[in-house]
């Protein structure tokens, strides 16, 4: 793939199409997805023999919630992420456990 080609597949890639969602609506509520995205890219050549050349990117998109529409208003719903809440509240639990740990040998 030329330079060219990848840097038009990464403008089209990168647009608010990739953030939001499209809009689903049900019993006059609609409801509109919405992603966080990290994305980067390079390239690069060497202008010695052998001519080489390269280039790449990378996108990363998490869910982040979404926009409710309903009767006439608007409110941000954020995503919840069940597995990081879980990781935060195991590593608080031994947080918590090596400190009374602690406290017990004095």
């Amino acid at each position: 793939m030329e330079f060219a080609q990848l840097a038009s597949v990464a403008r089209d890639l990168f647009s608010a199409k990739l953030v939001y969602g499209e809009p689903v609506e049900q019993d006059g509520v609609v409801v509109i997805p919405a992603t966080t995205v990290f994305g980067g890219g390079g390239g690069g050549a060497a202008e010695t023999l052998p001519l080489r050349e390269g280039a790449g990117f990378g996108v990363l998109a998490r869910p982040a919630g979404a926009f409710v529409l309903r009767d006439g208003s608007a409110k941000w719903v954020p995503a919840v992420d069940v597995t990081r809440l879980g990781l935060v509240a195991a590593v608080a639990v031994v947080a918590v456990a090596k400190v009374f740990t602690k406290r017990a040998g004095r």
